[in-house]
């Protein structure tokens, strides 16, 4: 089973560096020394990640060639969704009118989307499905906090999706390599759930926000990247060598230049969009991938490495021959 379409979907709001700079002490040179990022997208204030995830969604049942009473399954990647429940996924579902799909919503920060593929990829192994919509969608515009310059400059809004079916045999996906470190949990995480509950008029909406011990996630980012993406190469018998094109989540462009470095990747192997949306969360991966695409970067026949990080601590590795 491999990918048959891609979408994505992006907020129109723009800001940039310079804009922050107005309500932060910060600055163009300090943001993209250190993150390598220029602008990110930011959802309106009449828009929400389901709104994101369904205009990504239809861009890649559109590039499949699906119907999306054809879909028997809808999978959205967040740690951002409208409301507690229902599921993005389930107002996703709807919108596009996946009448016969079920629908849930996954969370595993920014590894979101590789999850959500390995999960949808086995559905249709298993002979359960033929047709997995996967969505990684973030607003996490929503949960940062303005104030703490080490965290506000590094966030933005965006969706992408793939349509996941049935492909050749020798394409699609040939390996995955997912985990956790839960211990790695205080280094980035947002409260105000069940651990922290209290009424909404006496909670402190700072306790809402990202919070992130940045050092400690910059060096687990560099070796998560590493040791999971050779473990997913030496599960489908292949080397570094072997690849044609890597995407690491968006997180930080010195976080993607180190990895690559250690993976002894050259940079036209390596796909970046960093710097035009920021760390996008479970959605960077498939609007890179969509990106890159459209860019002549992928041709059929292609092997493809994408790899997550991020909250849980939590990471994931896919190995991809191209099938497009």
């Amino acid at each position: 089973m491999g990918i048959t379409g891609v979408g994505s979907h992006v907020p129109a709001r723009v800001l940039t560096n310079f804009d922050l700079a107005k309500i932060v002490d910060t600055s163009d040179e300090w943001i993209v020394a250190r993150t390598g990022i220029s602008e990110r997208r930011i959802a309106g204030e009449d828009e929400a990640t389901s709104d994101l995830a369904v205009g990504a969604a239809r861009k890649a049942l559109e590039y499949a060639g699906v119907a999306a009473v054809d879909v028997d399954l809808v999978i959205v990647a967040t740690v951002s969704p409208d409301t507690a429940f229902p599921a993005v996924a389930s107002l996703v579902q709807d919108a596009v009118g996946a009448a016969n799909a079920a629908a849930f919503d996954l969370a595993a920060g920014c590894s979101g989307f590789i999850y959500a593929l390995a999960t949808g990829t086995q559905f249709i192994a298993s002979g359960m499905y033929e047709r997995v919509l996967v969505v990684g969608a973030d607003c996490l515009s929503r949960l940062v906090n303005w104030g703490d310059r080490s965290t506000c400059v590094l966030f933005g809004d965006g969706a992408g999706a793939v349509m996941l079916e049935p492909v050749a045999d020798g394409f699609g996906c040939l390996s995955f390599d997912i985990g956790s470190d839960g211990s790695g949990a205080p280094l980035l995480r947002v409260e105000g759930a069940s651990r922290r509950f209290a009424p909404e008029a006496s909670v402190d909406q700072i306790q809402n926000t990202i919070r992130m011990v940045g050092s400690e996630v910059f060096k687990f980012a560099v070796r998560a990247i590493e040791s999971s993406t050779r473990r997913a190469l030496e599960r489908a018998q292949l080397t570094v060598a072997d690849l044609d094109l890597f995407i690491a989540h968006q997180a930080n462009l010195r976080i993607i230049d180190a990895a690559a470095k250690r993976l002894e990747l050259p940079d036209e192997k390596v796909f970046t969009n960093v710097h035009k949306y920021g760390n996008t969360s479970a959605a960077s991966i498939p609007i890179a991938l969509g990106e890159a695409l459209s860019a002549g970067k992928l041709q059929p026949g292609d092997l493809l490495a994408m790899c997550g990080f991020g909250a849980g601590l939590s990471w994931g590795s896919c190995i991809l021959k191209w099938s497009l």
